[in-house]
């Protein structure tokens, strides 16, 4: 397709790109794994954990602390999450007038496809001010039989805003979302705010942009699936 073509959906992840959540969220999940007897640095929880459900690292989690990974202490960790969340999130500069222009240029054809549960995803749509927006177009991989990289959520949103997901926008930080945005067959943008691009390198994604405004833009423009 040329530049110009116009989506017919934008399918957005949450964590990173409507939200700076991810240095909260990994903060809180750092602590709790190094008292239950995993150390580990800021660094290295994530790179295991940035764009994966923590339930989907249970082997791993368990693998190095030794114990099992229960409900209890997943309970624990939504908690202290989402008091933390609440009391620190910010929206990512730029995001609210990338899903404003986005909700226009689809004709109000957009949705939020995280890896995240869905509560969590919710709260932070809401305290953005992104959920008028949104309504209910909200999907969570916990709800789905596989999460992220695999393509069942974007499939989910794209299957509810009756859109092939070939018309679809994917907006994403990372590669595990990424690869789930080209399996499920849409067109994929990487948000990389430290603008090396680095973690698409090896991915068919059509534009890399360091700056939530360079969506709104490129959509405003009618902008289509080849890169700038």
């Amino acid at each position: 397709m040329r530049s110009g073509t116009v989506f017919e959906a934008v399918l957005f992840d949450c964590d990173g790109v409507l939200v700076d959540s991810e240095p909260i969220t990994n903060g809180v999940l750092r602590d709790m794994l190094n008292e239950a007897g995993w150390a580990l640095t800021q660094a290295e929880c994530e790179h295991h954990f940035i764009g994966r459900a923590v339930r989907d690292q249970r082997a791993l989690i368990e693998h190095h602390t030794g114990r099992p990974l229960t409900e209890a202490w997943m309970r624990a960790f939504y908690a202290r999450r989402d008091e933390r969340l609440r009391a620190e999130l910010q929206p990512v500069p730029g995001a609210l007038r990338a899903v404003v222009a986005a909700h226009g240029h689809a004709g109000g054809r957009i949705a939020c496809a995280s890896g995240a549960d869905k509560a969590k995803v919710v709260m932070q749509i809401g305290m953005a001010g992104m959920a008028p927006y949104f309504g209910d177009r909200i999907f969570s991989g916990h709800d789905l039989p596989r999460s992220k990289p695999h393509p069942d959520v974007y499939l989910a949103a794209a299957a509810h805003l009756g859109v092939a997901p070939s018309r679809c926008l994917v907006i994403e930080d990372t590669a595990t979302g990424a690869q789930a945005g080209l399996a499920a067959g849409a067109t994929v943008w990487g948000y990389c705010p430290g603008g090396h691009g680095r973690a698409f390198a090896s991915l068919d994604v059509a534009r890399v942009f360091r700056d939530m405004g360079e969506i709104a833009a490129a959509l405003a423009a009618g902008a289509g699936l080849s890169a700038p």
